[in-house]
Order: C-alpha cells, then sequence, then structure tokens
C-alpha cells in the first residue's frame, strides 16, 4: 500500500515543486517506465494486431530504444485507465 500523501500531492502548485540537480524533471521515457500495473495480476496474453501509427509518432517510440511496443502498450494502458478513472 502506497504511503504517498496524495492529498499533499494533488494541492502542489507548479511553483512549489523544486526542480534541481538532485531531483530532476521526469523526462517522457522514464514516466513511460515508472506506469506501473496496480496489484500483481497475472499480465493478458497479447494479441498481435496491424495498425496503422503515424510515422512519426512510430519513429519517437522507436527512437526511445529497443521496447517500442511494450512502451506503447504501457502508454495506451495508461489512457484507457484514466479514461476510466482508474477503474479497471
Amino acid at each position: 500500500m502506497s504511503k504517498t500523501d496524495w492529498r499533499r500531492i494533488r494541492a502542489l502548485k507548479d511553483e512549489d515543486i523544486v526542480i534541481d540537480d538532485q531531483h530532476p524533471e521526469l523526462a517522457v521515457r522514464n514516466a513511460i517506465n515508472a506506469v506501473v500495473r496496480v496489484g500483481l495480476k497475472p499480465v493478458p496474453p497479447k494479441s498481435s494486431i496491424s495498425l496503422r501509427i503515424d510515422r512519426d509518432v512510430l519513429d519517437w517510440f522507436k527512437a526511445q530504444g529497443s521496447g517500442y511496443q511494450t512502451r506503447m502498450n504501457l502508454v495506451l494502458r495508461a489512457y484507457r485507465d484514466a479514461a476510466a478513472g482508474g477503474k479497471r
């Protein structure tokens, strides 16, 4: 169980957040890696599909290094979870 004081975090304003060498701004690639599943439920099997993606979007994901398909899946999962209000 998280011990994070989410009420305090949500109340923070941008000017309250200190960015320095010890606490740098989170890079997008690190934010993607920080997405975690709630609980330890087994990962559902993946399906192979054909999907049309804008070239610039695909190029950006590929430029982040190996595992770009996994990162794309994590971003889509995070979007789904956020759209559902965190409910699954």
